[in-house]
């Protein structure tokens, strides 16, 4: 694998998984809702094995995000804009996602911290 491929799925799968521990998912319960070997899904998060794009799809659904989000393209439309971190959009982006009192419990969580770091 070329160079510029390999940092491109060492890229894709780091999203993979990130998204995945987010959901609290393993990688054998998604090996498994897609229909591959957990050795496999481990070799896509690592970026050694080229996922094929039929997979990304269900990898994409099964996670419950956007192919762009995997893809990367989403960050890159933000480049150079002022915001929030990519990692912090992406957070943010997962916490709009939980259930309310889930949320509300994450802003409480940051209020209370946020009002110490101001002391």
């Amino acid at each position: 694998m070329a160079a510029a491929d390999r940092a491109f799925y060492e890229q894709l799968g780091q999203r993979i998984a990130e998204h995945r521990k987010a959901r609290g998912i393993t990688q054998v319960e998604l090996a498994k809702a897609l229909g591959i070997a957990q050795q496999t899904l481990a070799h896509y998060e690592g970026g050694t094995v080229r996922i094929g794009v039929e997979t990304l799809t269900m990898v994409a659904k099964a996670l419950d995000v956007a192919m762009e989000d995997l893809l990367g393209s989403a960050s890159a439309k933000t480049t150079g804009k002022r915001g929030p971190a990519p990692k912090l959009q992406r957070q943010l982006e997962l916490v709009s996602q939980l259930p309310k009192a889930k949320q509300r419990l994450i802003t409480e969580v940051l209020d209370s911290m946020l009002a110490q770091a101001g002391r």
